[in-house]
């Protein structure tokens, strides 16, 4: 079999889409809807360029060329292995997978807690702690990630959100008011674009192909271009369904825009869609909202190390896949002690320098010919 099923592609699909939508995802759309406003579509525009588009063409770009370091090798070797190692590391221990600890706690578990200071960091390190340990045991057999992710917790993420959206259509006002930041007021597109970045779904789609690929093999297609072609599809598959929760996400943001006091300095994103939840569920949306910020997070956790520990497994054999994820996961367990908004801080000034190379890459890969001795 050199075709998957409808439900086939649908699983792999859903399992892409599982991967790519974690911490970022959840936080950078509702928060651009609070300080667009009224700007909020024209907003949304630039951001699904960089957070939808661009992950989808670099899926289709990877595929067409085997992996990332083959792409990369045309300009360079050099090129191809200093770029593919710095995309694993952010995508990876450095910046994504901290960030879905620091996140999930955030809104899963402070919400719940009354503590001090020190009491509070000592909860999220025995949080992420427990977290990391799940993920880690769930990423030690990456063929089977499309079973957990793609049958099972994205369906289940995908109705949490969507209840929350209908409950927002049904109970809160479709009121906005005047963009709120500068950006967003003077050049609306230009900042989404921007914002977009913050997402690392551009820099993830870059290195999701190799997990994606071993769960196509393990359904028993292993001709390449029918593996690549396989890939292409779940990427849009995968695209759509980013696309319409990012919308979804930003008009709850742009209705919360009015709201005084909402917006306040630090704001992640994450409390202005509590505080959404909040008011469309009561107490009970406590629950909802740690629930959909828990699955999210895993899930792109659970993927981000199988991807990463996959990538350096194949760079340095001696070293075996499990090693390298015991070691992503140590490191990425001591980098989530540092919080959300430090962990935020510190990726996005790089971030706004990796992503318009990894766009220049993307473009590359698509107009240029597999032939290697072609040099155009």
């Amino acid at each position: 079999m050199q075709k998957l099923k409808v439900h086939q592609i649908l699983v792999i699909g859903f399992m892409l889409f599982s991967m790519f939508f974690g911490a970022g995802n959840l936080i950078f759309p509702p928060l651009l809807g609070a300080q667009a406003g009224s700007n909020t579509i024209q907003a949304m525009a630039g951001l699904t360029v960089t957070a939808v588009v661009f992950p989808i063409l670099a899926v289709a770009a990877v595929a067409k060329h085997d992996n990332l370091m083959k792409l990369g090798s045309y300009i360079h070797p050099w090129f191809a292995s200093a770029w593919t190692v710095l995309i694993c590391l952010m995508i990876g221990p450095f910046v994504a997978i901290p960030r879905t600890a620091s996140t999930s706690f955030e809104m899963a578990a402070a919400p719940f807690l009354s503590l001090d200071a020190q009491g509070m960091f000592l909860a999220r390190v025995l949080y992420s702690l427990i977290f990391f340990c799940l993920a880690t045991l769930v990423a030690m057999k990456p063929h089977k990630l499309k079973d957990l992710l793609g049958r099972i917790m994205t369906p289940v993420l995908v109705v949490l959100i969507g209840s929350v959206f209908a409950a927002v259509l049904i109970k809160i006002p479709a009121a906005v008011s005047a963009p709120n930041t500068e950006g967003y007021r003077d050049a609306p597109f230009v900042t989404g674009f921007v914002t977009g970045y913050q997402t690392m779904d551009i820099l993830a789609a870059l290195n999701f192909g190799l997990v994606i690929a071993v769960n196509i093999r393990d359904f028993g297609v292993t001709d390449r271009k029918a593996v690549a072609r396989e890939t292409i599809k779940a990427g849009v598959i995968a695209g759509l369904m980013l696309a319409g929760i990012y919308f979804a996400t930003a008009y709850i943001g742009a209705v919360m825009s009015a709201v005084p006091g909402l917006l306040k300095e630090g704001e992640t994103g994450a409390g202005i869609l509590t505080y959404a939840i909040l008011q469309c569920f009561g107490p009970a949306g406590q629950i909802l909202c740690g629930l959909v910020f828990l699955i999210a997070c895993f899930d792109v956790c659970c993927g981000l190390l199988s991807s990463c520990s996959e990538y350096f497994n194949r760079l340095v054999p001696m070293v075996t896949y499990r090693t390298w994820l015991f070691i992503f996961a140590i490191f990425s367990f001591v980098v989530s002690s540092a919080g959300l908004y430090r962990i935020l801080s510190f990726s996005f000034p790089i971030l706004k320098v990796m992503c318009p190379i990894s766009i220049a890459l993307i473009i590359y890969g698509l107009i240029r010919k597999r032939n290697p001795d072609d040099k155009a």
